[in-house]
C-alpha cells in the first residue's frame, strides 16, 4: 500500500476532520447546556455604551476581542495585544482601561465605554472628537481612538488640565507617527484653553 498522499487522500481526511469536529462541537454544546456549579458562563450580558448586550463569550476571551469580533465595534483597535499600546483604551466604570489585558467576563455588571459611544445621539462629535478634528491631530488614526479614550478620562477628573499634565494623562498611549503635539493641543482646545 502507498503512503503518497494523493489529493483523493487528502480531500477524505479534511472530510472526516470536519465531520470529527462537528461531532465533538455537539458534544461541547451539550456539556455547557449541562455543565456544573462553579463553571464560567458563556452567554452573558454586558452594558456597552449604556445597552446591554447578549454575547457568547468564552472563558479566555479578552475584552478587545469581544468588542472588536463579536459586537462589531471596530474602533476599539488591537495594536500590541499585550497592553502597552494604548490603542484598545475603553472606560470601565469611567477609568481608562486596556481592553486587551482584561477578560470580557470581568466587566459583567459594570459600564464600558468604546470610543463609538461618545457620539450623541443626534451624531454630535463629542467635544474631544471634534478638538481632534479641528487641530488634524491623528495622523495615521490607529492610535486615535485610545488617545481619544484616554483624552476623555482625563478631562473627567481635570477639566482644565496644564499641557505637562494632559502629557502624563496620554502617556499610556503610543503614536507610531509622533503626533503627539497634535494630541497635547487638542485636549487644550477641548478643555477650552488655548494650544
Amino acid at each position: 500500500m502507498s503512503t503518497r498522499l494523493s489529493r483523493r487522500r487528502f480531500i477524505k481526511s479534511v472530510i472526516a476532520s470536519g465531520v470529527a469536529a462537528s461531532a465533538t462541537s455537539g458534544w461541547y454544546s451539550a456539556a455547557q447546556a449541562n455543565r456544573p456549579a462553579g463553571t464560567t458562563e458563556r452567554l452573558i450580558s454586558l452594558n456597552i455604551n449604556g445597552r446591554t448586550r447578549r454575547v457568547d463569550v468564552l472563558p479566555q476571551e479578552t475584552l478587545a476581542s469581544t468588542l472588536r469580533y463579536k459586537l462589531g465595534m471596530t474602533g476599539t483597535k488591537i495594536g500590541c495585544n499585550r497592553g502597552e499600546c494604548g490603542a484598545c483604551t475603553v472606560l470601565i466604570d469611567d477609568v481608562t482601561h486596556y481592553s486587551c489585558s482584561m477578560l470580557t467576563h470581568s466587566v459583567r455588571g459594570r459600564s464600558v465605554t468604546t470610543v463609538e459611544g461618545l457620539q450623541a445621539a443626534d451624531g454630535t462629535l463629542h467635544p474631544i472628537q471634534q478638538a481632534f478634528i479641528d487641530e488634524l491631530a491623528p495622523q495615521c488614526g490607529y492610535c486615535t481612538p485610545g488617545q481619544i479614550m484616554a483624552a476623555v478620562a482625563l478631562l473627567k477628573d481635570n477639566p482644565k488640565p496644564t499641557r505637562d499634565e494632559v502629557r502624563v494623562g496620554l502617556s499610556g498611549n503610543l503614536c507610531r507617527c509622533g503626533a503627539y503635539d497634535h494630541y497635547l493641543s487638542a485636549v487644550l482646545r477641548a478643555s477650552g484653553q488655548s494650544t
